[in-house]
């Protein structure tokens, strides 16, 4: 398919700007007088400047353009760069056909293995970014982080914050599991996180994450699709949304969640919503936060490793007795980058979901074991496959 009848070029005034070699619009291919060609590339850029999903947060459809003005001004970082821009996602005449666009771009992209990198727009529109894996034949995990939940349901209730809702309820469901990152307490219906609890979804609120970053590395590594709501950054970093809050992530800590995300072998797309350029302040500031976030998703890409093999030496295996069912438990230990797995060694006939039972997990998940206790990450990841 001819992606150009799709998008509109990067507009002149941006890539017409005097940008030095080791900058990164100089070590990308982006849509200026002519569409790139996408085969052959790791990542794709694309915006999407689309904002009928919102009532409160209208000027995140201009969004896009401001992030690639920072964007394009950072240094190259690792790797040698296959990265193309596209431009601009023509919008269709109504919501529905957006995602319709967003979905059949982003699986014309995975099926060429390049990983989409969205720039929104408003957060409804990875509603289509979920939608481009659905002819993939494959169960797939989201890792969402905002500071809302989004699950509401209503005919009153605006697009941007009923996306996760309808993702979960979407006909035929591949969606394997669900995790949510960053909820301020205070701004969800509890009802809600329950509800996630009983389908045996996590959700993370942001005192918990502060309390050890590190922790939430796991749930990212599980992902396939990362959303990433801007209104999750504390509004003193991030002023630039129409939702903004006066507590949640600092910028540092948006940063190191991207690059996580990019590391994660098999993240396979990435987007980046509601940013809001009519509300952020002269500098800009909060698009030089998301360009960074952007740039630290990326220098994660290029860091990956390609850890497939627990069989290969570069894996210690660490088998631990249990008191109960099940008698043992075995994790696996990465020698190059210390990370670990849990082995979900239990299939039961009938089983729903076969798919890979490694599970990602963390050191303290291999120390709740050696004391005698179930990890919590091995009892939702069971729940899950039986």
């Amino acid at each position: 398919m001819d992606l150009t009848i799709l998008f509109s070029p990067v507009p002149e005034a941006i890539y017409n700007e005097n940008y030095p070699n080791n900058s990164f619009y100089k070590n990308i291919k982006a849509y200026t007088e002519k569409m790139p060609d996408f085969k052959g590339m790791q990542l794709a850029i694309f915006g999407v400047k689309e904002e009928r999903g919102t009532a409160s947060n209208m000027g995140a459809a201009k969004g896009p353009d401001e992030i690639r003005k920072k964007l394009y001004q950072l240094k190259k970082g690792t790797g040698n760069y296959r990265i193309v821009d596209l431009g601009n996602l023509n919008t269709g005449i109504d919501l529905d056909e957006t995602y319709t666009r967003i979905s059949e771009v982003c699986r014309i992209l995975l099926e060429n293995n390049v990983l989409p990198v969205i720039l929104g727009g408003t957060h409804d529109l990875d509603y289509g970014q979920y939608k481009g894996y659905e002819d993939m034949q494959k169960l797939v995990s989201l890792v969402n982080i905002d500071a809302f939940l989004d699950v509401e349901d209503g005919k009153e209730i605006t697009p941007s914050r009923q996306h996760i809702h309808k993702i979960l309820l979407h006909e035929p469901n591949y969606l394997l599991s669900y995790t949510h990152l960053a909820h301020q307490t205070y701004l969800v219906d509890p009802m809600s996180t329950a509800i996630l609890e009983k389908l045996y979804f996590e959700a993370f609120r942001i005192g918990q994450m502060r309390t050890n970053l590190t922790e939430m590395e796991p749930a990212i590594r599980n992902a396939d699709l990362l959303s990433f709501d801007i209104t999750a950054i504390k509004s003193s970093d991030a002023p630039g949304n129409g939702n903004a809050q006066p507590f949640g992530l600092t910028g540092e800590e948006a940063c190191q969640l991207c690059w996580y995300a990019g590391m994660n072998e098999k993240l396979s797309s990435a987007g980046f919503y509601e940013y809001n350029p009519d509300a952020d302040d002269a500098q800009k500031k909060t698009a030089s936060v998301v360009a960074t976030m952007i740039w630290y998703f990326i220098e994660g890409f290029y860091h990956r490793k390609g850890e497939h093999s627990f069989k290969s030496n570069d894996f210690l295996r660490y088998v631990v007795s249990m008191q109960t069912d099940p008698e043992t438990i075995t994790f696996y230990k990465s020698k190059v980058t210390e990370k670990w797995w849990i082995e979900i060694s239990q299939h039961k006939p009938g089983a729903r979901y076969l798919r890979s039972t490694m599970v990602p997990c963390s050191y303290n998940d291999y120390q709740t074991a050696t004391k005698g206790e179930l990890p919590e990450r091995y009892i939702g990841a069971l729940a899950k496959i039986i």
